[in-house]
């Protein structure tokens, strides 16, 4: 057998791909699924519908495929990170909306948390920032408001897990309650240098034990589905956090590679090899994936909105009617007319960490237009990717020779030529543009032999298009400068 299911289960749709040996789709299916915004700057998903749709595609990607699931090697899953997940183990129900990742209503308790001084030591630990991004005070919310949680979860009935975990659960029937080292990286109870779970954490966040999934490695087989889900049991083999596993089917393997994914969110990860480099400007240290050997780590900045933004303009202003119309609309002028976009819609990531900036539209005149707007847009995307690669620098990362890109917005040609005259390097994009499922893929068929080690998928990894930098160095300053003011500007409202 020699085909591989991928499930990538992202923040706003369920895809599942099936791969052949040589990287080829064989098969493919997509659902968006609700979002839920209950109060401003909450963020919720229905877990199950979540659970429905990631089904759903997979038995729609191997009849796509003509395969039955007693011809797949193994499955492969990657998932939105962070976004929390408790339910019952006695029903699999869960017990509450899921809290997705974006979601900043625990952005109070993480500043009660910093008063205390507990920053540096849980950096020191996790290396992530105390920031409600991360599911801790996520689950620590659950399990407070949903009556009687925490009464349930030390009695050891309820479960915590990452839509890994969830998805992992009910792929197996309920028998395996599982996570990888880079999933278990996200929650802020998880010690990466030790890789377990860490007992302090624990105690300091009011997590019970009982209800954590146990950690397993990236790569390798950890169980297989129920029979029942899809007619065979299939060999679970590859887990990866959505950004990990777009590092991975980027083929970034070496230390100093890095890939930037322009979903939802934007997330840009350098492998930094074996070596967990601390961060001095607000970056994250996270586990990019593990399997024979010591783990490898990377250093990581995450845009909240990236993509989103887009949406943003289609859903809620009604300036293009699909996505891929923001490139027409943008490319109509040649420039933002001094227009600058901050999108502090659900606060600022890396490298600033303010959850109480805001969205912002500055420079606007009796002149500014639609397509100002959307060029704003997008330059905001690229210009929040920017300080990102600054930061990385700053922290004595390797200069930065090419940027590898990936997900839905890295298609818009205009996006990726603002990207590479910003940054002043190549913006090198493959012709696989789906590399999250791709790596989720990658991960598994390793662990099952498809392919032999990471040569051989280098081997595949195929360019589509260089971009190579072309912006005056006086024009990229001026924006650099206005970009800065902006950001300037909203944390000065967001603090107000």
């Amino acid at each position: 057998m020699a085909h591989v299911l991928a499930l990538d289960q992202g923040t706003t749709s369920s895809r599942a791909m099936v791969f052949d040996a040589e990287g080829r789709v064989c098969g493919h299916a997509q659902l968006e699924f609700a979002q839920h915004f209950p109060q401003p700057g909450w963020v919720e998903h229905d877990a199950h519908e979540i659970l429905q749709s990631q089904f759903d595609c997979a038995r729609a990607a191997l009849e796509n495929a003509k395969l039955t699931a007693s011809e797949i090697a193994a499955i492969g899953i990657a998932n939105q990170r962070e976004t929390t997940v408790l339910w019952s183990r006695s029903d699999g129900r869960a017990v509450a909306p899921a809290i997705v990742w974006q979601d900043r209503r625990t952005a109070d308790r993480c500043e009660t948390l910093r008063a205390r001084g507990w920053s540096e030591d849980v950096r020191a630990r996790t290396g992530l920032e105390l920031d409600p991004y991360f599911s801790a005070t996520k689950l620590a919310w659950l399990l407070d408001h949903v009556p009687g949680a925490r009464e349930r979860a030390e009695r050891g009935e309820l479960a915590f897990g990452t839509i890994d975990s969830w998805l992992i659960w009910h792929l197996t029937g309920g028998r395996l309650h599982l996570t990888d080292p880079g999933n278990a990286a996200r929650t802020l109870l998880f010690d990466i240098h030790s890789r377990t779970w860490d007992e302090g954490l624990l105690e300091g966040f009011g997590i019970p034990a009982s209800v954590l999934p146990r950690v397993v490695d990236s790569i390798g087989v950890c169980g297989e589905t129920d029979p029942d889900v899809f007619g065979a049991s299939i060999p679970i083999a590859g887990i990866g956090g959505d950004q990990q596993a777009a590092t991975f089917g980027q083929c970034c393997f070496a230390p100093g590679m890095a890939k930037n994914t322009y979903g939802t969110g934007c997330f840009l990860l350098m492998n930094t090899g074996t070596e967990a480099v601390v961060s001095t400007h607000r970056l994250l240290t996270t586990i990019g994936w593990s399997g024979d050997g010591p783990p490898i780590y990377a250093l990581e900045g995450s845009v909240f909105m990236g993509g989103a933004i887009v949406q943003w303009l289609r859903d809620s202003l009604g300036l293009i009617k699909d996505s891929a119309d923001i490139e027409t609309l943008a490319g109509s002028v040649p420039d933002s007319g001094g227009v600058v976009m901050i999108p502090g819609f659900t606060g600022l990531g890396a490298p600033y960490w303010d959850p109480n900036a805001r969205g912002t539209l500055l420079g606007l005149t009796r002149g500014t237009g639609a397509a100002h707007v959307a060029r704003a847009a997008l330059e905001a995307i690229a210009m929040q990717t920017l300080d990102l690669v600054e930061a990385m620098q700053l922290d004595g990362a390797s200069p930065l020779c090419e940027l590898r890109v990936d997900g839905g917005a890295a298609a818009n040609d205009l996006l990726m030529q603002m990207q590479a005259d910003l940054l002043g390097v190549p913006v090198v994009r493959p012709k696989m543009l789906e590399t999250t499922t791709l790596g989720a893929a990658y991960l598994a068929g390793l662990g099952v032999g498809v392919w032999p080690d990471t040569d051989a998928l280098s081997r595949q990894w195929q360019v589509d298009r260089v971009f190579e930098p072309g912006l005056a160095e006086d024009r990229r300053l001026a924006r650099r400068t206005a970009w800065a003011h902006g950001i300037a500007c909203v944390r000065s409202w967001g603090h107000s």
